[in-house]
């Protein structure tokens, strides 16, 4: 596995290194990259200290590459997007952008710790320009406690530590369902709408 070879070559920052790629690839699992960095530092291989504090700086890093995508990317750009977008209005984005300027400090926070929205909760903190200091220091805490967790468990686990995936494979699924069901009513409610109005 890439990530082994990663913290066999860099220790500690190799853990950080593969967590911020995490971040900006995120089919590649933290699930697994966390306890592995747990059980790395149970063998005596790198400290729990240096894993928890490189693997949480890799997070923050990768989480600004993206919030810099967002802010690259900007709100006009954003909205002339969505505008294409079958079944999506601008009134969409509107509430989008309305509802993330009352919650987006609990989004950021909270999105650490939730499968599939770690790294992509970092482009709309870009696109509605949260501020930066705000914005990575609810990253750092919020990817400190996620990555600490499954550090933990791999670390005290030990040669089990992969049964760490199977239980965060089960949240990551939860989490899939979700949004499918989310995704659905939305596009059934939207063609609904449509239909009526003919």
């Amino acid at each position: 596995m890439w990530a082994t070879d990663l913290m066999d070559t860099l220790g500690a920052p190799g853990a950080g290194l593969a967590v911020a790629l995490e971040n900006l690839f995120p089919p590649l699992p933290s699930e697994v990259i966390l306890p592995l960095a747990g059980f790395t530092a149970s063998q005596g291989e790198m400290s729990l200290f240096a894993a928890i504090f490189w693997t949480t700086l890799g997070s923050v890093a990768g989480a600004a590459a993206l919030y810099y995508v967002g802010a690259l990317l900007g709100r006009d750009r954003t909205r002339a997007i969505a505008a294409r977008l079958p079944l999506v209005k601008l009134s969409d984005v509107d509430r989008t952008e309305a509802w993330f300027a009352r919650h987006g400090t609990k989004a950021v926070f909270f999105g650490r710790m939730i499968p599939i929205f770690r790294s992509l909760i970092s482009v709309p903190a870009g696109i509605e320009r949260m501020p930066l200091p705000t914005f990575l220091s609810l990253t750092a805490v919020g990817s400190l406690i996620w990555n600490t967790v499954f550090i933990l468990a791999g670390y005290f686990l030990g040669e089990n530590w992969e049964r760490v995936e199977a239980y965060a494979g089960v949240l990551q699924k939860v989490v899939i369902v979700a949004v499918v069901l989310a995704v659905g009513y939305f596009v059934a409610t939207r063609l609904r709408r449509r239909v009526l109005s003919r």
